[in-house]
């Protein structure tokens, strides 16, 4: 018989193809480049389920829980405090007010401001416990997605609840209600986040780049650009529908503002209107998203303990994933320099403009503006010039950490620092241009750093990072102030927070190799968090190729 004659027992050709296609995998995977697997099973994104994803996001703004809640709450609060220079039964907004305002707290009092600030950092502890607890669980069955729609109608609820606040002496009530929507708004981002990484690689384009990538027709390099590419341009035009949300809904609450201005009940009917806004446009998620469940949960596992298990898992094992740990802790102290920061400035603004809906109104239209045009600007330059999404995050880094800069001159004059009309309108459009890129980017940075399989367990301890981060900045800063009565004085440690941070992810943080740790990590671990249902195509077909060999 000839050296090329047939073997005896011939492989099938489809057999023989699945070898050559997990061979390519597996040098891919061994590789400079790492590719991860795919799950085929998962149904194709769809055009209207893709819609229903950015038209969640479109009502998911944080116009209500974000920005109005917070102001009715420290309304309200302020107008049933008091001037801590002239006693109590004096008021705070005189117009020979020291400008102090404290409130009775415990067996004392505490400055309304520093209230608000204790508020938002109970608020963080408690979304802490919700994404270490739960947040690895939404990776099976189908927990996460109920797991959404719940915290999704725990939100609106509390918006709703809202036209109880009518009277300075509900002032608790208002804080209840504040960061009960505002726990579950944050919950509802994480969560939905979450789902980003799953439908990026299950859109029409992903799936025809994988199939190319598995014919040879692309490189594992080009492959991994392209899939990069394909994860920003979702969490670009996600982000964009949000900013569009945010106009529409504060263009429509004019509607309400203008006429009703000398309504006492008018902030009260904004927020419903608000809320109603994104059940609208929330709804439809919930409706037209496909099933793409999780493995079942393992036997003796329970929902509410193997988020922790998971975790310490992961945390075991940092060193195999050097970078997307450093990313995490980085990222934890920027989004709480950058989330206090934003509540500073808010507690500043609302002092400025009397706690005005429409004034507000004014400014978060001049930002969500700001916001829709610089998503596109940035993700037209990205794209045209094949940018990287680090690249891209470290500009918006550097507005990140002037923001805090900024006020901090306001400690040694009154000229700038966040002390005049225009300097709020200023800061609005700047955070518009630069801010709305960086949580697009941010966010995309954690999915390309996330292990495939594992996403809710990641973007869980990125929400720890992103939403749940703010329990240092909040406490320390409502120290400074409630010490020196000075709200200015709490920007230094907020410029040296995000500075620190900003400065860790620019020269500490390599995505292409902590991409990389992450598929490895994953195949190293796919017993522990990839679909139970999906046969292990590695393993099969590497006992193919065994025999194969054999038969030679």
């Amino acid at each position: 018989m000839s050296r090329t004659a047939a073997p005896v027992n011939p492989v099938p050709a489809h057999d023989v193809e699945d070898v050559e296609v997990i061979k390519r995998d597996i040098s891919a995977l061994h590789s400079d480049i790492a590719v991860a697997r795919v799950n085929k099973n998962e149904p194709l994104v769809s055009r209207k389920e893709l819609w229903s994803y950015y038209m969640y996001y479109n009502g998911d703004n944080g116009v209500g829980p974000n920005g109005y809640s917070m102001t009715l709450f420290q309304s309200l609060a302020t107008a049933a405090g008091y001037d801590p220079v002239k006693g109590p039964g004096s008021s705070c907004s005189a117009s020979d007010a020291s400008g102090r305002c404290v409130l009775p707290w415990g067996k004392g009092t505490k400055e309304v401001t520093a209230v608000v600030l204790v508020s938002n950092g109970v608020s963080f502890a408690v979304m802490t416990a919700i994404f270490t607890t739960i947040g690895s669980a939404a990776d099976y069955g189908t927990f996460g997605r109920w797991l959404l729609l719940v915290v999704t109608c725990v939100c609106w609820a509390a918006q709703f609840a809202s036209m109880a606040l009518t009277e300075p002496s509900r002032w608790g009530l208002a804080m209840a209600l504040y960061m009960i929507g505002f726990i579950s708004y944050g919950a509802t981002l994480v969560f939905y986040a979450a789902l980003f990484p799953r439908l990026a690689r299950n859109t029409p384009h992903a799936r025809e780049l994988r199939e190319k990538f598995e014919n040879g027709e692309v490189s594992a390099e080009v492959y991994e650009v392209e899939e990069s590419m394909e994860k920003n341009r979702i969490s670009n035009i996600s982000t964009m529908h949000s900013n569009i949300g945010y106009i529409i809904t504060l263009a429509l609450n004019l509607s309400l503002l203008l006429p009703l201005a000398l309504n006492p009940k008018v902030d009260n009917y904004v927020l419903v209107l608000t809320n109603g806004y994104w059940v609208l446009t929330g709804i439809w998620w919930f409706i037209f998203q496909n099933p793409r469940p999780g493995p079942a949960l393992p036997k003796g596992e329970y929902y509410f303990t193997i988020g922790w298990k998971q975790i310490w898992q992961a945390f075991k094992q940092y060193k195999k994933l050097p970078y997307t740990f450093i990313y995490l802790f980085a990222f934890f102290l920027l989004a709480d320099g950058l989330n206090t920061t934003g509540t500073l400035i808010s507690i500043c603004q609302n002092d400025k403009f009397q706690f005005s809906f429409l004034y507000n109104t004014y400014l978060g239209l001049a930002q969500a503006v700001t916001s829709t045009i610089s998503t596109l600007g940035f993700w037209y330059i990205q794209r045209y010039w094949k940018i990287s999404t680090k690249k891209m995050f470290v500009v918006t880094n550097i507005v990140t950490v002037f923001i805090p800069f900024w006020g901090m001159i306001g400690i040694w004059t009154d000229k700038f620092g966040f002390h005049n009309v225009w300097e709020f309108w200023g800061y609005n459009v700047v955070f518009g241009l630069f801010q709305a890129p960086y949580y697009a980017f941010s966010q995309t940075m954690m999915a390309e750093l996330t292990p495939p399989g594992f996403d809710n367990m990641f973007f869980g301890l990125f929400g720890l990072s992103n939403r749940a981060s703010s329990m240092i900045g909040p406490n320390v800063i409502q120290a400074i102030i409630n010490d020196t009565g000075n709200n200015w004085k709490g920007f230094p440690f907020l410029f040296a927070l995000c500075f620190l941070a900003s400065a860790t992810i620019w020269f500490a943080v390599d995505v292409p190799k902590g991409r990389r740790d992450a598929v490895r990590w994953a195949e190293e671990n796919i017993n522990f968090g990839q679909d139970s249902t999906v046969p292990d195509e590695r393993e099969s077909v590497d006992s193919k190729s065994k025999d194969y060999g054999k038969e030679e």
